[in-house]
């Protein structure tokens, strides 16, 4: 089993972060799942009323759905060239910060990278 990411492909910023991550998932742990294929086909119930276009969302292997940050975390930690900060992200009280600052990145994100016209999967 995997843990499952949806992520924006029409999102420039997310597509090549998805890339990157691809690249160091030497385990083979992450599936990634654009929101646009994941909306389409009914295949992923509890993604229904999320703002999956807004914040990255993950099913882990363990079945629960993460969104933004917590889902930065969580891949960090599944990687184990960035598992450290993971880590670091994980200590207590860093949800205080981590969590507002993804949001304020998020929602600027197009502003400062664009937007494909066309989903890109590769």
């Amino acid at each position: 089993m995997k843990h499952i990411v949806f992520y924006d492909a029409q999102c420039p910023f997310c597509f090549y972060v998805k890339k990157v991550f691809r690249r160091f998932d030497w385990l083979d742990q992450i599936k990634w799942v654009s929101v646009q294929e994941a909306t389409r086909g009914g295949k992923y119930p509890y993604l229904e009323g999320r703002n999956t276009l807004d914040e990255i969302h993950m099913l882990t292997k363990q079945g629960e759905v993460k969104e933004g940050f917590a889902t930065i975390r969580k891949l960090l930690l599944a990687l184990p060239l960035f598992s450290v900060f993971g880590i670091i992200l994980s200590l207590p009280g860093v949800d205080f910060i981590g969590s507002p600052l993804y949001r304020w990145f998020s929602a600027h994100r197009h502003q400062w990278f664009g937007r494909y016209d066309l989903p890109r999967y590769a």
